[in-house]
Order: C-alpha cells, then structure tokens, then sequence
C-alpha cells in the first residue's frame, strides 16, 4: 500500500533526507520518538543505576555507547 502524500504541506522540508546515511537517518527518526526520549532522559539524568539503564537502552534500541578510551602513560 502507498502512503497518500497529497497532505504533505512541503515536501522540501525533506529533501535533506537524501544526504542522510542509513545511520543519519535511523536517527533522524530515533529521536523524535516519545519512549526513546523518556529512555535517554532516564539515562541522562541519572535516575536509577547507570549500568541496567544503558543495557535497558542497548537491548530496546539496539544502540550502544562506547566507553572512553583510557589515557595510557608510558
């Protein structure tokens, strides 16, 4: 089935969205999202553990946060 776009009141208010990475564009959508947004600001405010929180977000969202790097000295 085909969206109906006859209701769309611009559509170059997207055409950025052809320049996107497939990454640029899950994000894109990844963040307009309620459930994603409660999640992240769980996460950023430090309600709760950090650790269940960030596997809560990794399992749900299939993201994941890399940890810093460590400074080595010689």
């Amino acid at each position: 089935m085909t969206p109906d776009a006859s209701t769309w009141r611009s559509s170059a208010k997207y055409d950025h969205l052809d320049a996107l990475t497939a990454s640029d564009l899950a994000w894109e959508w990844l963040r307009r999202n309620d459930a994603y947004d409660a999640d992240f600001e769980a996460s950023r405010t430090g309600q709760g553990d950090p650790e269940p929180l960030t596997e809560h977000i990794r399992q749900r969202w299939g993201l994941r946060f890399p940890s810093r790097s460590s400074s080595r000295t010689s």
